[in-house]
């Protein structure tokens, strides 16, 4: 409250009531002059203010009650200059952009301005209401959306005396259309002469554009720091709906455009009225569908043109908006029998169209209004470009994750004789190490590794290419030697292709190497023949501990020459002999004979296999150089001897009858039903009579029960059978041609013996030992 010394008193006509010693001195007229005079002609002389209105001290004015008259006292503060005269108070209760009330100690309307109480429009522009009535009490005539909790706030600054500004305050009604006015409210006490509170003074200040204005950047800025941290389409929705709900809307719903989400292009606007839309968000009270609810974009419902002209809608709801019909997904938004005040704004980025997304406020929540939608707008258009650039990478995620789905090597296959487990330690930027464990014939299994130099995609993609191409070749049944000879012209043609593309191409600048090892293990014969091409060599962990290098020759990487060969080396392995295949930068510190992980492989007799992979990479993890690198770990076991019959044949015609003697014996011993026991009696037959016609002795047949029956018959010619297709009068040619009607894949495989074709089909209902 400013203090100073009192001047004079005015009452509420301008007239001067009191006349003080000092406003004699200051001014020039003594109280029998200026008493009942008014207060502007007194301080105006000629039309020029007098001298003593042109001091440096401030003169201040404040209000006090006498009964149920307002008096103003006008006395001198000693600061900063200023001037004064009676159209003050005018003014105050003429001119004045917010409304005044004056109150008794009854919180009655002593006065008023002519903006109080009026809500029918803004404050400021002027209503056909009646004027607030003097004696009315407060709570009736202050137009507030709650007038008993602000009756209470000023009985507390009435007996507090201390005084409450800037209180945000609803209006009561609102213009249609519209939403509820905001008003700033501030109550201030008024003394009496002993200092007592005797009254209040209440303005309100019409504040509802700048707090819209002031809410609607705080929430932008809300969208803005809450969203674009992740970099999933499905998350960057559920940031913004988190962002929105409850600050802007009492539900919000983000709906994509499918197709953005499968990583594609999103479509052009306008957007056909059958695109599928995938709901990514839901935050809110209303029972909306969960998430991933996939539907088209419904036609002739007020969210279909939005991404057509790309407008955000203002809709209001109720129980007999037409389109409920049309759009019952949407639907559940309304509650029957009462209304809803929705905005639907488009989610696009420049011509594109990413999705929409739809704002909710029930019924007991004040409106969306026109500004709204600027708003509204404004958050979408960030929270698009968060989408766009999410789409974006979820398009590269995608590619690479069909990349490794496709190319890479998956969870290793269960394989009855051989155990493995692969030891994959990523690099920085991904590249092209794989390792592989696929089943052969006979119930051998082929282990390879491989490595292509580089990182990133193209590294990936050649790695992919190559696998293919060795499960391709371990298809033919080749043998490790000749498998890898074969790589390598795919390779090379690889090579050549990456030669002619433009140079301008940043690939072409980059050479294509690759190494690989190739190992297939037979677990009747318990060897294990092995070849490689870059890679180092193997290492062999037997039952009891000891391990040893296997001395597989060099062989030159993959494409690196035309004519230098892959020598192949056979050893012998036992039952549970470990097995440890790795490219350079796991081999240097596990399999070399001083490596500083060796001592960990040495203990893989010891240890489970799941169990050595763990520690190898717990301690190349602390100990490695973070090249991305593969080691592959096999154990093997030996098949059971009951599951192999072997038989040596004559040469002669008898050969056939005693192969299906003897093959009949075992099937039934095996538990064969009958069917899968005749198929391989007559596969026997067919086998064993076209080695004795175009075969060299020796003669030998094989049968193997593993997760197929598997028949062999060798001879030591090297000539390949092939399949003839029989005339009618032909007595003979259609033995193979019944082979690979009733096997599920037949081939041949060349030794250093000769040759072994080979038939395998399912064990049907066999009850093997």
């Amino acid at each position: 409250m400013p203090t100073g010394e009192v001047l004079l008193l005015v009452d509420e006509g301008g007239r001067v009531a009191e006349w003080g010693r000092a406003a004699q001195e200051r001014f020039g007229w003594s109280a029998a002059q200026a008493v009942g005079q008014s207060l502007s002609a007194l301080v105006k002389d000629g039309g020029r203010r007098r001298a003593g209105l042109s001091d440096p001290a401030t003169l201040a004015v404040r209000p006090v009650v006498q009964g149920d008259c307002v008096l103003w006292q006008v006395f001198a503060t000693g600061e900063a200059p200023a001037s004064w005269d009676a159209a003050v108070l005018e003014a105050l209760f003429t001119h004045a952009p917010q409304e005044v009330w004056v109150l008794d100690g009854h919180l009655r309307v002593v006065r008023a301005n002519a903006l109080a109480g009026r809500r029918g429009t803004p404050a400021g522009h002027g209503s056909g209401d009646p004027p607030t009535e003097p004696g009315k009490p407060f709570t009736e005539m202050c137009g507030f959306a709650d007038p008993g909790r602000e009756g209470a706030v000023a009985r507390g600054v009435l007996e507090g005396g201390e005084p409450v500004v800037n209180r945000l305050v609803r209006g009561a009604s609102a213009p249609a259309g519209s939403g509820r006015r905001l008003y700033s409210v501030s109550y201030f006490p008024l003394e009496g002469p002993g200092g007592e509170v005797v009254g209040l003074v209440v303005s309100a200040a019409d504040v509802t554009e700048q707090e819209r204005a002031r809410t609607g950047l705080a929430l932008l800025e809300s969208v803005r720091d809450r969203m674009g941290h992740r970099l999933n389409v499905m998350d960057v929705c559920q940031e913004l709906v988190e962002a929105v709900v409850p600050a802007f809307a009492a539900t919000a719903v983000v709906e994509v455009v499918e197709s953005v989400l499968r990583g594609e292009e999103p479509p052009l606007v306008p957007v056909h009225p059958g695109t599928p839309l995938r709901r990514a968000a839901v935050q809110g009270r209303r029972p909306v569908p969960p998430d991933g609810t996939v539907r088209p974009l419904p036609s002739g419902t007020p969210f279909s043109p939005v991404l057509s002209d790309l407008q955000p809608r203002l809709v209001r709801v109720g129980s007999d908006s037409g389109w409920l019909a049309a759009d019952p997904v949407r639907a559940v938004l309304v509650e029957k029998g009462r209304d809803r005040s929705l905005i639907v704004a488009p989610l696009v980025v420049g011509e594109q169209a990413l999705g929409l997304v739809t704002f909710c406020r029930d019924a007991d929540e004040e409106p969306f209004v026109e500004e709204d939608l600027t708003v509204a707008s404004a958050m979408c258009a960030h929270a698009a470009l968060c989408l766009d650039r999410a789409s974006r990478y979820m398009r590269e995620w995608i590619v690479m994750s069909t990349v490794q789905r496709r190319l890479f090597p998956g969870p290793p296959a269960d394989h009855p004789t051989v155990q493995t487990a692969s030891l994959y330690i990523p690099g920085a930027g991904g590249g092209g190490t794989w390792s592989d464990a696929i089943a052969l014939p006979g119930a051998r299994t082929a282990l390879v590794v491989g490595d292509v130099a580089g990182e990133g995609m193209p590294a990936a993609i050649t790695m992919g290419l190559l696998r293919t191409a060795v499960h391709t070749l371990t298809a033919l049944d080749l043998q490790p030697d000749e498998l890898l000879a074969r790589l390598s012209d795919t390779t090379a043609r690889l090579v050549a292709a990456r030669a002619a593309l433009p140079p301008l191409d940043p690939l072409a600048r980059e050479p294509l190497t690759a190494d690989c090892a190739v190992a297939v293990y037979d677990p009747v014969e318990l060897t294990c023949t092995v070849a490689r091409a870059g890679l180092p060599e193997p290492v062999m962990v037997l039952p009891d501990g000891t391990s040893s290098t296997l001395p597989v020759p060099a062989g030159p990487a993959l494409a690196e020459t035309d004519t230098a060969p892959f020598p192949a080396v056979t050893v012998r392995l036992p039952p549970g002999s470990t097995l440890a295949i790795g490219t350079p930068a796991l081999a240097d510190a596990v399999l070399a004979p001083s490596g500083p992980l060796r001592p960990v492989l040495d203990e893989a007799g010891a240890r489970p296999l799941p169990e050595l992979r763990d520690r190898l990479e717990q301690a190349y993890g602390q100990a490695g150089d973070g090249g991305e690198t593969v080691m592959l770990l096999a154990r093997t076991r030996a098949l059971p001897a009951e599951q192999v019959l072997t038989c040596v044949l004559p040469a002669g015609a008898e050969a056939a009858p005693i192969a299906r003697k003897t093959a009949r014996r075992r099937l039934q011993a095996w538990g064969m039903d009958e069917d899968t026991a005749f198929a391989a009696e007559l596969i026997v037959s067919e086998l064993v009579g076209n080695a004795t016609r175009y075969g060299v002795p020796p003669l030998r047949l094989r049968l193997i029960l593993d997760r197929m029956l598997t028949c062999e018959v060798s001879d030591a010619a090297l000539s390949a059978p092939q399949v003839r297709h029989a005339r009618t009068v032909d007595e003979s040619g259609r033995g193979l041609f019944i082979v690979a009607s009733l096997a599920e894949q037949w081939g041949t495989r060349y030794t250093a013996e000769g040759k072994i074709v080979w038939a395998e089909q399912p064990t049907g209902e066999s009850s093997a030992a």
